[in-house]
């Protein structure tokens, strides 16, 4: 599980091993596995020597996945849901409009196959090098998540990882009908050196890490890892969603 076995510090978790741990063995199901990101607005930038096309074959070399989300329909304690599960070590995380598209297909998935839905955050927001296009996927997943939580009331169920930041807090990672985050999670919209550089301001010590955020009503509850499976399959039967 990647925690610690003496302090209890979660380590951070491919998007492999977090679909090991949620989802019932031989029942995973991916979803648009093959898509990936073009260089839709040809990004070039002095201070990188490749191209983004290079990074992105670079990072496919080293994590073997296509993209920084991992999508797919599964069963969890054999209750059917549709789940999202980003990978920090793919690009930082970060959403382009290939992670935005499966995203939003994942969700209206879910909403046509009625399934409970859950998205793990570990991002570092949208990604640079898709410019405005990367923008575009937070309106587009909060739509998809709008149609799937008003009009058709189904239950998304949001888990904030360390790091959770930028475009993603502000879209879905907040969207959650309940927002779980593992403990220490480091969650924010802009990051410390950020904020300090622009406002000339020092921000306290620890006050965006979850407890603090915790204590300020964020989100609805930090649960560690160990317990986080058997957390969601009660919440899931709380919302009329049961075993098969």
């Amino acid at each position: 599980m990647n925690i610690c076995e003496h302090c209890g510090y979660h380590l951070k978790m491919s998007s492999s091993d977090r679909i090991e741990l949620s989802i019932d063995p031989g029942t995973w199901n991916p979803m648009d596995e093959d898509m990936v990101s073009m260089d839709p607005i040809e990004f070039h930038s002095e201070e990188e020597s490749e191209s983004y096309k290079n990074r992105m074959d670079s990072y496919q070399r080293k994590t073997g996945l296509t993209e920084a989300v991992q999508t797919g329909t599964g069963q969890l304690n054999g209750i059917p849901v549709a789940i999202g599960i980003m990978d920090f070590q793919f690009m930082g995380g970060s959403m382009g409009s290939v992670v935005g598209e499966k995203i939003t297909r994942l969700v209206e998935h879910a909403g046509n196959q009625l399934l409970p839905l859950i998205l793990v955050c570990a991002s570092g927001g949208a990604r640079m090098q898709e410019g405005s296009l990367s923008l575009m996927q937070m309106a587009k997943i909060s739509s998809a998540l709008y149609e799937y939580q008003k009009n058709k009331r189904l239950f998304y169920v949001s888990i904030l990882t360390s790091p959770t930041t930028g475009g993603v807090t502000a879209s879905f990672g907040m969207l959650g009908d309940i927002i779980i985050a593992e403990p220490d999670a480091y969650i924010a919209f802009a990051g410390k050196r950020v904020i300090e550089q622009t406002l000339n301001t020092t921000i306290p010590e620890g006050s965006q890490v979850a407890e603090y955020l915790f204590q300020k009503g964020l989100f609805d509850s930090i649960v560690p890892r160990n317990p986080l499976k058997g957390v969601l399959s009660e919440l899931f039967q709380l919302h009329a969603f049961f075993p098969l």
